[in-house]
């Protein structure tokens, strides 16, 4: 029997857990049922929690080891905890414009699990594309021209020296030499570890070219495909309150939080989940 309710949000990705208090720790069946409806759904939302930062790692230590930022400190009490802030006066927001996170690693995030202390009154909005849906409404043409390629990922767009990240105010970050240096090489096409499906994988703040391909192929194949991957069809939007969480599948997701509460301040508490190599 189900111990919690799950409530899809969107045809393409997203669903709503309710009935579940994340301050207790789970079950070995709540933990299994919460794997099997993350796979599936890919982002998974809950609503009315009261997390303090030991809570909210614990709960995201049921999917695995926590990772760090290799460009943002985290907090002194914790290191593996993120808190994301925006200023009322801040022009750029962390997290701001399409992407997956770290992509630019070997082994990048498998998810994320994003808790709101602090929330502007309007606005401030996350939305998720499905990877998966977006590669599985391309053509068999262009799957079998894209199945064979991989892409350069680099953090110097967001965290090298006129970074949009680095840029914002309220975030302080680090590494902005190793940042311009750094690149790794990934598949244009991702397939799931654990369900086998195909995804999308690349994003407009990291990926930097296709490998093999002249330059002007290469920017107007991603342009094509940034494009493709954030179609509004493959998407699901969260509105949060104090209190919210949500954890999302990097593996096969993108996101973009919203900048549109500019006068308001916006406090996020985030923590990592180590992930694998992208195959």
């Amino acid at each position: 029997m189900s111990t919690f309710t799950i409530a899809p949000v969107a045809g393409a990705l997203g669903a709503e857990i309710h009935g579940l208090d994340l301050a207790t720790p789970l079950s070995p069946q709540q933990r299994d049922q919460l794997n099997d409806a993350f796979n599936q759904h890919s982002v998974l939302f809950f609503r009315d929690q009261n997390l303090e930062p030991e809570q909210q790692i614990a709960f995201a230590r049921n999917f695995g080891e926590l990772g760090s930022h290799p460009y943002v400190a985290g907090t002194d009490a914790h290191p593996e905890m993120l808190e994301i802030v925006t200023e009322p006066d801040d022009e750029v927001n962390f997290g701001g414009g399409w992407h997956c996170d770290v992509t630019f690693l070997e082994q990048p995030d498998l998810g994320s699990v994003l808790y709101a202390v602090d929330v502007p009154p309007v606005g401030g909005d996350t939305l998720w594309a499905s990877q998966q849906a977006a590669w599985d409404a391309l053509s068999p043409t262009m799957q079998e021209f894209l199945l064979p390629l991989t892409a350069i990922h680099s953090p110097s767009r967001q965290y090298g020296a006129q970074g949009q990240s680095t840029m914002s105010k309220a975030m302080a970050t680090k590494g902005v030499e190793k940042a311009m240096e750094a690149s790794v090489e990934h598949p244009v096409v991702r397939t799931h570890p654990v369900t086998g499906r195909k995804g999308l994988y690349v994003n407009a703040a990291f990926t930097m070219r296709i490998r093999g391909l002249r330059k002007r192929e290469s920017d107007a194949l991603l342009r094509f495909l940034f494009d493709h991957a954030t179609n509004e069809a493959f998407t699901c939007r969260f509105k949060w309150e104090p209190g919210s969480l949500a954890m999302w599948d990097n593996r096969s997701v993108q996101h973009f939080a919203l900048h549109d509460y500019k006068g308001h301040r916006r406090v996020m508490r985030r923590v990592t989940i180590q992930g694998d190599k992208p195959a």
